[in-house]
Parts: C-alpha cells; sequence; structure tokens
C-alpha cells in the first residue's frame, strides 16, 4: 500500500489525500521563474517549498519526475498581449543577443538555487525550446473551437469555453465578475472580448524573438509554455501542478481552460500553491520594487539589510512557516530564524557526544511518529521543526545525565534526526563548512583546552581562566561539564 498524506489541493479548496496515478510514481510540474533579472527573496519561497515537496515525495519512496520551466525568450510578462519581452527590452539596451540575457540570468537563479539546497529538477526544460509543441497546442484548441484567429494571432475565446465548461473553477472567479474586472485596454481590437488571452502573437516589426507558424511570424502566449511542456513531459493526465498563489489568476486558470479546450481534461489532479512573502504587508517582487535579491541577502548590501545572511538562514526562515501562510520579511525574523538554525545545528552536533547507557528513559520512536505525522498533515514543515527543537532539549539532558539512550537508540535517535533535518527539509550545518573556519580552529581550540585542563589540574586557576577568557575574546564560548569541558563558536 502506498504511503499516504494529505496535500491542500486549491481546486477543491480542501485537503485530500494524495493518490498518485501510477503507484510508485508522481509526475509534478511547477512554474519556474522568467529568467530577465536576479533572482529575488520571492523566489526562494516556491523554490524551497517545492523542493520540500520533492523531498518529502522521495523519501516516501516515490520515483518523482520533477518538470520546473525556464521562461526565457519571445514572451511577454504576465497576461499582457502588447508591449515588449522584458528580455528582449534589455537585450537591446545592453546591446546583447536576447539568448545571452537569458543564459546569464538563469545561470544566477541555478546558482542561487544550489546555494539555497534546493535540489535540481528531474527536467529544467525551456520555453524558447518548445515553440512547435505550443504551435501544435495552438492548433487542437482551434480544431475543438474554443480560439479564433485575428490578423495574424490566435486568442482563446473564453465566453465560448465558458458556455460548456467553468472558466474560473481554480481561482473561484465567474466570468461576470471578470468582466467587470477587465479594463479595455488601446491595441486589443482583435480580440473579441476584452478578457480573451493570447494563445500566439504576431510579432511587431520590433519584436526580436519570433518563429514562424500557421499564422503568423509571432510568439507563444504566456500561459501556453506551461500547458505544452507539462504535457510533454508529465503526460495529458499527472500529478501535481504547483506555483506561486499570485500564478492562480490568470496564468494557472488559462492553463487549466488550454488543456480542458485542447485535451477535455483537465491535466494536473492536485493544485498546490505557496504564499507570499510579503514586506510592509505587501508582495515582495520586481513590479513593486521593493524586492531584495538573494545576492544581496547573502552579502548584506542591501539597504534594508541590517546584515548578511545565510543561504541556510533563509531556507530555515521560509521552512518555519507553513507554506500556505503569508511570510512577512523583517531583520528581525531572520536573526531569530539564525539564532534557531544554529541551535538546531549544534542540538544535532552533540548528538555525538551521548554515552550510551544500558536502558533508555526516553524513545526515540516518538520523534520519529511526530515529524511523521506533521509532514503527512500537508506538509507542515514548522511543526517538523518544533518537534526537532524539543528532542534537542532532550539531546542537551541527556549530555547532563537527567536523559539516557541504549546504543541501538541513540543511532535510530541518529537516524531520525539526519532523515529530517537534512533528507526532509533540506538544511545544511552551514558551521562545519570550511568558510565559517571552524575546521581551521578545531585543533588550536583543543589544545588550548588541554592546556587549561593541565592548569585545572595544577590548581592553577589564573591560567585556566585567562585561557578560558582569551577563547572568549576570539570568539569561542567554553563549557565546562561533569564528564569533560565542551566548546562551540558564538
Amino acid at each position: 500500500m502506498e504511503p499516504q498524506f494529505s496535500l491542500y489541493n486549491t481546486l477543491s479548496r480542501r485537503k485530500e489525500v494524495f493518490e498518485p496515478l501510477t503507484e510508485g510514481r508522481v509526475g509534478m510540474y511547477v512554474c519556474g521563474p522568467t529568467v530577465y533579472g536576479d533572482p529575488h527573496l520571492g523566489h526562494a519561497r516556491p523554490a524551497v517549498t517545492f523542493d520540500l515537496l520533492f523531498r518529502y515525495l522521495r523519501s516516501l519512496g516515490y520515483k518523482v519526475r520533477y518538470v520546473r520551466n525556464i521562461t526565457d525568450v519571445g514572451h511577454l510578462e504576465q497576461d499582457a498581449d502588447e508591449g515588449e519581452d522584458k528580455i528582449a527590452k534589455k537585450a537591446r539596451l545592453e546591446q546583447l543577443e536576447p539568448m545571452e540575457v537569458a543564459h546569464y540570468y538563469t545561470e544566477r537563479y541555478r546558482n542561487a538555487m544550489t546555494q539555497l539546497g534546493v535540489l535540481s529538477p528531474s527536467i529544467e526544460p525551456h520555453a524558447s525550446g518548445h515553440i512547435i509543441e505550443q504551435i501544435e497546442f495552438v492548433k487542437r484548441i482551434l480544431e475543438e473551437g474554443f480560439a479564433y484567429i485575428s490578423n495574424g494571432s490566435v486568442y482563446f475565446d473564453v465566453e465560448k469555453y465558458n458556455q460548456q465548461h467553468h472558466y474560473g473553477c481554480l481561482s473561484g472567479r465567474n466570468l461576470d465578475d471578470i468582466v467587470l474586472g477587465t479594463r479595455e485596454l488601446d491595441g486589443q481590437s482583435d480580440k473579441h472580448n476584452s478578457f480573451d488571452f493570447a494563445l500566439w502573437k504576431k510579432a511587431s516589426p520590433e519584436h526580436i524573438m519570433r518563429w514562424p507558424s500557421p499564422w503568423s511570424d509571432g510568439f507563444p502566449g504566456w500561459h501556453m509554455e506551461c500547458s505544452a511542456m507539462s504535457t510533454k513531459y508529465l503526460g495529458e493526465r499527472f500529478d501535481i501542478h504547483g506555483g506561486g498563489m499570485d500564478l492562480m489568476f490568470p496564468h494557472h486558470e488559462c492553463e487549466i481552460a488550454q488543456s480542458t479546450a485542447a485535451l477535455g481534461h483537465d491535466s494536473a489532479r492536485y493544485w498546490v500553491h505557496n504564499n507570499m512573502i510579503t514586506i510592509n504587508g505587501q508582495k515582495m517582487g520586481k513590479s513593486l520594487g521593493n524586492f531584495i535579491t538573494l545576492e544581496e541577502l547573502f552579502t548584506g548590501s542591501h539597504k534594508m539589510l541590517a546584515q548578511a545572511y545565510t543561504p541556510m538562514t533563509i531556507r530555515f526562515f521560509v521552512l518555519q512557516a507553513h507554506y500556505r501562510s503569508t511570510l512577512d520579511f523583517s531583520n528581525e525574523a531572520l536573526q531569530a530564524a539564525e539564532k534557531g538554525l544554529d541551535r538546531l545545528m549544534k542540538g544535532i552536533e552533540a548528538l555525538g557526544k551521548i554515552k550510551p547507557a544500558a536502558t533508555s528513559t526516553v524513545n526515540p520512536a516518538e520523534l520519529e511518529r511526530r515529524c511523521a505525522e506533521a509532514m503527512a498533515d500537508d506538509l507542515n514543515s514548522p511543526m517538523v521543526i518544533s518537534a526537532l527543537f524539543d528532542w534537542v532539549r532532550t539531546i542537551n539532558s541527556a549530555i547532563e545525565g537527567k536523559e539516557s539512550f541504549t546504543a541501538e537508540d541513540l543511532e535510530a535517535l541518529k537516524a531520525t534526526i539526519h532523515r529530517y533535518a537534512f533528507e526532509v527539509l533540506g538544511l545544511q550545518d552551514e558551521r562545519t563548512t570550511a568558510t565559517t573556519g571552524r575546521d581551521r580552529v578545531t585543533p588550536l581550540v583543543e589544545m588550548l583546552l588541554e592546556e587549561r585542563l593541565k592548569a585545572r589540574a595544577a590548581k592553577d586557576w589564573a591560567a585556566s581562566d585567562r585561557i578560558r577568557d582569551g577563547l572568549a575574546a576570539a570568539g569561542i564560548r567554553v563549557k565546562d561539564r561533569k564528564d569533560g569541558t565542551d566548546w562551540e563558536l558564538e
């Protein structure tokens, strides 16, 4: 029997027990970035959220095909049917080829994701590499009668679609509300209705990136890439489609309409959306100009930052909140995440100092139960972190002799903590990397502590205190315990 857990399905607006289409296998498609600028904090949340889901599915034994697309050249941003492709615009201003701009920022995004501990997806297709598939998808929609050609462009007929299906099923909107909320724009006279959206757009003379099609030299609409690429790599029916909540309307709504029009049914069975990172209550993003790039976070170079924050601090910050809750940025919140992560890593490191006993006073199976139940309840990472912190206290109690573990239970505890902290949550202990300097100072610290031990044995308290105070001045805290001396970098 397959392991079972619940996911909040945006389409049904409730938590549902996850059941894959194919036993032991999961197909997951997630909307990736539009690569015309440096990755920012807003990019971190969906990346970490769906990395968590990817890791968790694999930990349950599923074989996962995780597809995350790259929106590169040839597309207009969001639902605009007029204007200039932002990558092409940047290329023109910087006198570069559009593909140079796309490649540069794609690599910047990938490097930032690697620093955040985000695993590479199984497939990372580029929109510009799947123009043929997008053209074929548009043809199918035309054949089914849910689109029309106008002056070389192809538009989706939302009103006709809504007569047979429900346009707005994902976001909970109805067409009357959409009509009231849609304004007429100059240059949209080719449309039957202002709320229709482009499947294929005829390129204006100044549009750099264009491809031949049966209708014109042009480029696909923004929504078309995901419908075409998800079905190409995952089939006409697949398990999970994910992305940020800001994509729910219009992007994902249009995807559902396109897929249903072409295939007769929606492709994805579960729609999963992460909530936004906000700053002062506003969504953080390029369009609002209130974003902080990940590089600025890692270096502390942005004016809003009190200090630099490591990639794992950012990851921990994201995981401390449930993926469906709003996460508000502040230096105080990031500093708290930094301290919390440090405390967790020190607690895990302290596992190696516990000496096995003849009996156990606590049962490590309790940690496994709590973590498993939390993850099975719609990926409740904050509850997993809470359980791990509770057991850090237990670990410290065991070091002080207040609790005990048999050798077998101690190994079981280590395995459980490793699985959830490192494999599922994807955390890393940055303190032990070469950049922190801990590995380099360890021999020197151990030598000084040995000299201090000799001074204490000789009751030379002044020398003992001098060594301790000197280490403290260097940022190394010494802890005297009943069974010896411990130390840590502050």
